[in-house]
């Protein structure tokens, strides 16, 4: 018998949208949101999980070497950042006038300008 692997591809957060770690190794860092991949609820955040990648020498890299890069972590380990509380906020839509905008359940101020 198979495993199905049921994926939820519904985020409300976004690329370069500022969030908090609430969970995990880089707990209470903040950063920007480089990549989100829906498909595996995972999101690349600047300067959060960032790891030492060894390069093998190629052609165009002929010396090889080590790069730190950041890796992704889950999505439910980052809670967006709100601006007017200054504090890890949830996020909701509001539906006004055939437009939706995201607001923080924090403060109720609208997140997209």
């Amino acid at each position: 018998m198979e495993k199905v692997k049921v994926v939820n591809n519904k985020t409300k957060l976004k690329v370069n949208d500022n969030v908090v770690v609430v969970s995990g190794a880089d707990r209470g860092k903040r950063g920007k949101i480089l990549k989100i991949d829906a498909n595996s609820s995972r999101v690349i955040v600047e300067g959060i999980n960032k790891k030492t990648k060894y390069l093998r020498a190629t052609q165009e890299n002929p010396q090889g070497g080590m790069v730190n890069i950041e890796f992704p972590i889950h999505i439910s380990n980052v809670m967006l950042f709100c601006e007017k509380s200054k504090k890890p906020t949830r996020v909701g839509i509001e539906i006004t006038d055939k437009s939706k905008n995201r607001i923080s359940k924090k403060s109720g101020k609208s997140i997209d300008k």
